[in-house]
């Protein structure tokens, strides 16, 4: 219950920031604006291209989960495609990327495929999503947050990338 209402409170703190820009005419820079000055069907055409991407990239960590011996995973495989519930994956990103973490750190604990991984992404993944809130703000710290939240979310993928090479199943 104390779980729930966390993700509940959090997730009405991440309404008001993408709420911001609309009631306060002082809040429309940063990352909103830049994307308005794009115009409308650069918008459409970025907005479809970054929901694919993010498609791949559950997907990836689908796969990573299913890889994953049942009772070291923290979290259904599935549970991964909440990402695409806005705004509540603002605050489920961080609680996927910890899930896909721990689950990593529980599985390298028995399989030596994963004895030479340098870390469990928690890093890369915490950093993307914290990046990812900040980005919400104003001016040019949105927008460098943005940046860095992009960076950050291709490292990770890259390492989850890396981690379901080494899981993959031998012929």
């Amino acid at each position: 219950m104390r779980l729930f209402l966390l993700k509940l409170f959090a997730t009405a703190g991440v309404s008001l920031l993408l709420a911001l820009p609309f009631v306060d005419a002082d809040a429309r820079s940063g990352v909103l604006a830049s994307v308005a000055r794009i115009g409308l069907p650069a918008l459409l055409v970025s907005i479809a291209v970054f929901l694919i991407a993010v498609a791949f990239y559950c997907r990836s960590l689908q796969t990573c989960l299913e890889r994953i011996r049942p009772e070291a995973r923290a979290a259904s495989p599935r549970s991964v495609w909440l990402m695409f519930l806005i705004p509540y994956n603002f605050v489920e990103d961080f609680f996927i990327v910890r899930n896909v973490a721990a689950s990593l750190r529980a599985e390298a604990a028995v399989n030596p495929a994963l004895g030479q991984m340098r870390g469990s992404g928690t890093v890369s993944g915490l950093g993307w999503c914290t990046a990812q809130i900040v980005s919400l703000a104003p001016n040019h710290v949105g927008e460098a947050a943005g940046a860095v939240a992009l960076v950050l979310w291709l490292v990770h993928w890259r390492f989850i990338a890396q981690v379901n090479q080494r899981l993959r199943p031998r012929r």
